[in-house]
């Protein structure tokens, strides 16, 4: 079974940032889009190995969707 994440990303003056809506606290920030793209798949596996750890389990996302939070 297939299972995607949105990711929302929003573009600042100097920077972008990225979060989870279905992750709450699962956030990342970086210089460029590609950088925040991969540090936002960081934070998602480690968001996820905490959760389980907690002794939640959710589904890894086979795939992540980004979208434009604004322009």
């Amino acid at each position: 079974m297939q299972t995607h994440l949105t990711i929302i990303i929003e573009r600042g003056s100097t920077s972008y940032s990225a979060y989870a809506p279905k992750l709450p606290g699962c956030v990342a920030a970086h210089k460029t889009l590609r950088g925040v793209k991969a540090t936002m798949k960081d934070a998602v596996e480690i968001h996820l190995a905490g959760v389980k750890e907690d002794g939640i389990d959710i589904a890894k996302p086979s795939h992540f969707i980004f979208t434009t939070g604004n322009q």
